[in-house]
C-alpha cells in the first residue's frame, strides 16, 4: 500500500464529537515536541498536513485524516495532543489526560496506537507508565523511535537496546517497534506496510 492522498477531516475536542465511520483508524501520541507532527507529514508525503511548531503543546484536540479517500484500502490516521507539556496548566494537563483516556478506551474503529518516543533519550516514566496503562487497559499499540538522525549508528542501537531492557523487566515481549526519521523518510514504509497488514487481516476477517 501507499499514501496516495491525506486530507483532513475534522478536529473534535472529545471522543464522543469524533466522526463516526467504520474505517481502520490508527492513532500517533507522544510526549510534547517528540516530532509528532514532523512523522505525520513525512509518512503522508506533506509538509503541512499536520501542523509543526517550534512549540510544544500544539496539539490541543482529536485530529482525523482520512488516507486514500475513497479506495478500498482508505483509514484514518489520528494526531492525538501530546502528553506532559509541562508549561500547561495543571487542569490543561488532566483536560488532555481524560481526552486521551477517553479516546483510547471509547473509540471503537481504533485498530491501534503509535507511541512515539525520542530515540535521543533513556526512558522517560511519562511514556513507560502509558504504555503500562495501554497494556493494563488492552489497548494494541507499537513503539515508535523519532529523530533516528540525530545519533550516530551505534549509539542509537545502544539507546534503544537500553529501552527494550527497560521495558523487558516488566513485560515478557516488546511490542512491534519501528525506527524512524521525518527528516530522513526513515522508517516510513515500514510504518505503512505495518498499516497493510492489519487492514488486509481485517478485511479477510470481515469476509
Amino acid at each position: 500500500m501507499s499514501i496516495r492522498t491525506a486530507q483532513f477531516v475534522i478536529s473534535s475536542p472529545d471522543v464522543s464529537q469524533c466522526p463516526p465511520s467504520r474505517l481502520p483508524e490508527y492513532a500517533f501520541i507522544g510526549r510534547s515536541n517528540v516530532g509528532k507532527s514532523s512523522l505525520i507529514n513525512s509518512l503522508c508525503r506533506q509538509k503541512s498536513l499536520a501542523k509543526t511548531s517550534s512549540k510544544p503543546g500544539k496539539t490541543l484536540l482529536i485530529n482525523h485524516f482520512i488516507i486514500n479517500s475513497g479506495s478500498p484500502d482508505s483509514w484514518h490516521l489520528v494526531d492525538l495532543p501530546g502528553y506532559g507539556y509541562a508549561q500547561a496548566g495543571k487542569r490543561q494537563r488532566q483536560e488532555l489526560k481524560k481526552m486521551i483516556e477517553r479516546y483510547c478506551l471509547l473509540r471503537e474503529p481504533l485498530v491501534s496506537l503509535f507511541v512515539l518516543v525520542d530515540s535521543r533519550h533513556a526512558p522517560q516514566s511519562i511514556d513507560t507508565e502509558f504504555m503500562q496503562w495501554l497494556g493494563s487497559n488492552e489497548i494494541p499499540f507499537a513503539i515508535v523511535f523519532t529523530k533516528a538522525d540525530k545519533l550516530s549508528r551505534q549509539q542509537l542501537q545502544q539507546n534503544i537496546d537500553t529501552y527494550r531492557s527497560c521495558l523487558l523487566e516488566q513485560w515478557e515481549e516488546m511490542p512491534p517497534t519501528f525506527v524512524t526519521s521525518a527528516e530522513k523518510s526513515q522508517g516510513t514504509e515500514e510504518l505503512v506496510d505495518y498499516i497493510e497488514t492489519i487492514n488486509q487481516s481485517l478485511q479477510q476477517d470481515t469476509k
